[in-house]
C-alpha cells in the first residue's frame, strides 16, 4: 500500500455523501391530511427595512471587507419586496478551520438547548498515518428550492418563504417529527424541553428535569427571538416539543444584520447574499467557483453551496 497517498481528497469527501452524518432518511409520505389553511407568508419587516443604514461613513473600494459589502447588500436586498430577493449561502471549505464559532454563535443567538443545533461542523478524518488530514463542513439547513421536508408536515407548520427561507410556525407545529425523518440532510432537531443549567447548582446530571433537579439558571430564562417573536422555554412552552431548524437568522436580517454565523466566522468562509443580485458577493463566487451541493440527486435543489 502507498502510505503517502490519501484515499479520499475533499471533493471525493463531500459529494460521497458521508457528510450527511445524522439524517439520511428517505422523505416520507403524508400520513395525515388536514383542512387548516396554508399559513400567511411572512412579509414582516418592512417598516424596519426602510429604516437600515447604508453605511455611508465606509468608503467602498475594490478590497472592501467582505463583511462590509455583504452588509451593503443586505441593506440594498431589504429594500425590495421579498419575492424580489433570494437568500443562499456559500461555504469555502478551503477556509473552514473547524473552530465551531459558527455553531457557537449559533447557539449563544438563538439560546439553543442542549441537543438542539442549527449549523454543526462535520468533521472527517482521511489518509494513512503520517500522511493524514482533516476536513471540516459547517452543516446547516439547505433551504431547499425543493424542500422534501415541508410536504410532509401533516398540520402545514413548516414552508418556504417566497425569499427562500424555509421556516417553522412553532404555535402550530405538533412535534409528530416527521419532517425530521424526511430531511436527508439532517439539518432539524426535536427540542425536548431539556436545559444545561438545570440542578448545575446541587451538582446534579444536567438532564432538564426541574421538578427534580432544581431551577433553570437566569441564562436560560432569556428569551429567544426567532422568527421576530419572543420565545421562553422555563415554563416548557414552544418552541419546546417542536421541530428546530436553522432560518438564516430570520430575525436578525429584518433589522439588517447579517447571519450570526457569517459574522462570527474568523476564517471568512460563509458568506450570505441575494441571488437575485447580480452584483453581489455571493453571484461573484457561484460564477467564479465550481460550487457543489451535498447529494444533489436527491433533487432538493439545496441553496447552500460548497466551494471545494
Amino acid at each position: 500500500m502507498d502510505r503517502g497517498k490519501s484515499p479520499m481528497n475533499r471533493r471525493e469527501f463531500l459529494l460521497a455523501g458521508g457528510l450527511v452524518g445524522l439524517g439520511t432518511a428517505a422523505a416520507v409520505s403524508v400520513i395525515v391530511k388536514d383542512r387548516l389553511p396554508a399559513p400567511p407568508i411572512d412579509v414582516t419587516g418592512e417598516a424596519t427595512v426602510r429604516k437600515l443604514s447604508v453605511l455611508k461613513n465606509v468608503a467602498q473600494t475594490e478590497t472592501e471587507d467582505p463583511h462590509v459589502r455583504m452588509q451593503r447588500e443586505l441593506v440594498r436586498a431589504m429594500s425590495k419586496p421579498v419575492e424580489q430577493r433570494h437568500w443562499i449561502m456559500i461555504i469555502d471549505t478551503r477556509k473552514c478551520v473547524g473552530c465551531q464559532a459558527c455553531t457557537i454563535g449559533c447557539i449563544a443567538e438563538n439560546k439553543l438547548p442542549p441537543g438542539v443545533v442549527y449549523r454543526p461542523v462535520v468533521t472527517e478524518e482521511s489518509g494513512v498515518y503520517p500522511n493524514v488530514q482533516l476536513h471540516f463542513l459547517p452543516r446547516p439547513c439547505m433551504h431547499c428550492d425543493n424542500p422534501s421536508c415541508t410536504p410532509v408536515c401533516p398540520v402545514k407548520a413548516t414552508w418556504k418563504r417566497p425569499d427562500g427561507i424555509v421556516v417553522v410556525d412553532y404555535e402550530r407545529c405538533i412535534g409528530c417529527r416527521y419532517c425530521l425523518n424526511a430531511c436527508p440532510y439532517g439539518a432539524r432537531t426535536s427540542d425536548f424541553g431539556r436545559f444545561y443549567t438545570s440542578g448545575a447548582a446541587q451538582g446534579a446530571p444536567v438532564t432538564g428535569d426541574r421538578a427534580v433537579y432544581g431551577p433553570v439558571g437566569p441564562w436560560e430564562k432569556e428569551p429567544s427571538n426567532e422568527y421576530l417573536k419572543h420565545w421562553t422555554r422555563e415554563h416548557h412552552d414552544s418552541p419546546v416539543g417542536n421541530a428546530r431548524k436553522c432560518h438564516f437568522c430570520l430575525h436578525r436580517l429584518e433589522v439588517g444584520q447579517l447571519p450570526v454565523c457569517v459574522t462570527t466566522c474568523i476564517g471568512r468562509a460563509t458568506y450570505f447574499g441575494d441571488s437575485n443580485d447580480p452584483d453581489s458577493l455571493v453571484v461573484e463566487l457561484k460564477t467564479k467557483h465550481n460550487c457543489q451541493t451535498l447529494i444533489p440527486h436527491w433533487g432538493n435543489k439545496p441553496q447552500c453551496f460548497y466551494i471545494l
